[in-house]
């Protein structure tokens, strides 16, 4: 990397990996670093987390109390997920505090957080208003504000709430914009919020995704066709969109009962329950995700094989962003649209490689199970656990092989750990009975 950063910054980079920048970071990091105004075009997928992440970290003086960054996301996935990258990323200076604040998590506790002064602090802005409201978080000392996915911002009309928060902070701070499109709107947003920002446009420039797209006529039962798909493919991991909320559930109940592991994932679910489906999704405690554009918005998952449109989108951005869910990090993956006879022209128009609609025949009878359970661990961070504490009690303590513990998601209060399907009731007896550095832990399976 040929950026002028502290040799600690350099040397935690390299441990998390990064030896090569993105578009995004190669071009933005600098002008950060020069304390000036941005407004730059990123999408999902390019890196723009850590292009703000390093910067920000950088210029963090970690003797000066007060916030001295604020980080605002349109949804609480991904405000989670940037929190998860700036702690990474934060290693870098020595109890550099990064917290989270959004809806649908405990607001007492997080009273009680905000008594530790955080460095950064990460957010959503209808909860980040409340708390600047209440007094309980002040950033009249901001140096650095970022605002993430803007055009997101505006379509979930968060402008109100971002023009208030705003109004709490200095005008001599430095405003980090970030967005998928330079809309009009975005643009104006520049204009009121920033002073002679810098103007990043990344041209995509990378190879063409190896996607294969299907299109299938619906038969007159339209989750059969759905079905008759996945049992055609029968893909590891796949993602289905569906335009309305209530269809959600619906959808992922009759592929369960018809032995698929699915869950929803739709606005109207509750914060922890939105976590924890993300969560068996990610770690491959479930193969299908049946999830409404806006429940997605944020949300970055890899190794995703295949890409369903139960619903026809909107526009042909939507249909671009769906697709393009699949086939990440040089690997190939299939995209399938299932639409009716009145939708073809529909298709015309948003799906550049339509040609012709294919019948897809009864498939013979099968499953899609996943190949791990998952257990949450009522203990995290805040009880000084680490994610090797708890595989080091699971396989030296419990006797369980390595290689059948997956992904270990650990927050501040709540852990999830995913464990292959032959192990889940010796890995489950023993989190019930044992101790995990001599704590015993309350533990539920997921």
């Amino acid at each position: 990397m040929n950026l002028k950063l502290s040799k600690s910054m350099h040397k935690n980079l390299e441990h998390l990996g990064y030896t090569k920048l993105t578009p995004i970071q190669e071009a933005s990091i600098p002008i950060i670093l020069e304390k000036k105004d941005l407004i730059a075009q990123a999408k999902t997928g390019s890196g723009k987390s850590a292009a703000f992440g390093i910067g920000v970290v950088e210029q963090i003086n970690i003797k000066r109390n007060g916030v001295a960054a604020l980080i605002l996301a349109p949804t609480r996935e991904l405000a989670g997920q940037i929190t998860k990258e700036m702690r990474r990323i934060a290693r870098a200076k020595q109890n550099c505090k990064v917290l989270l604040l959004s809806g649908g998590e405990s607001f007492g506790y997080q009273l009680s957080s905000l008594k530790h002064e955080a460095h950064i602090v990460v957010g959503t802005p209808g909860r980040v208003l409340k708390h600047l409201k209440k007094g309980s978080l002040k950033i009249d000392k901001l140096n650095i504000l970022v605002l993430d996915e803007a055009d997101r911002v505006l379509d979930m009309g968060f402008i109100e709430e971002i023009s208030n928060i705003i109004s709490f902070s200095p005008k001599s701070r430095q405003t980090l914009l970030f967005s998928a499109t330079f809309s009009d709107e975005v643009l104006n947003i520049s204009k009121e919020f920033q002073k002679s920002a810098v103007k990043i446009e990344i041209k995509e420039s990378e190879q063409p995704r190896d996607i294969k797209e299907y299109f299938y006529k619906a038969s007159i039962d339209k989750k059969d066709t759905l079905l008759n798909i996945l049992g055609k493919y029968k893909p590891k991991s796949s993602i289905i969109f569906i335009n309305q909320k209530y269809l959600c559930d619906e959808i992922a109940d009759f592929l369960y009962q018809n032995r698929i592991d699915a869950v929803a994932l739709h606005g109207d679910m509750e914060q922890f329950d939105r976590t924890q489906t993300l969560i068996e999704f990610a770690n491959g405690s479930a193969t299908v995700l049946v999830a409404t554009d806006v429940a997605a918005r944020g949300v970055d998952i890899k190794d995703v094989e295949m890409v369903i449109n139960y619903d026809i989108p909107n526009s042909k951005e939507i249909y671009t962003h769906r697709i393009g869910r699949t086939a990440r990090a040089g690997k190939s993956g299939v995209a399938v649209t299932i639409f009716n006879n009145t939708q073809e022209q529909i298709l015309k128009d948003i799906a550049l490689e339509f040609k012709e609609g294919l019948s897809i025949e009864k498939q013979e009878p099968f499953s899609i199970e996943a190949k791990y359970k998952t257990v949450c661990i009522y203990g995290g961070r805040k009880d000084k656990l680490r994610a090797g504490d708890i595989l080091g009690a699971l396989a030296k303590d419990a006797k369980i092989d390595p290689n059948a513990i997956g992904k270990i998601d650990l927050g501040d209060r709540f852990t999830y750990v995913a464990i292959n399907n032959q192990f889940i009731d010796k890995a489950f007896e023993y989190l019930q009975n044992g101790k995990i550095k001599n704590m015993k832990f309350r533990v539920q399976r997921v």
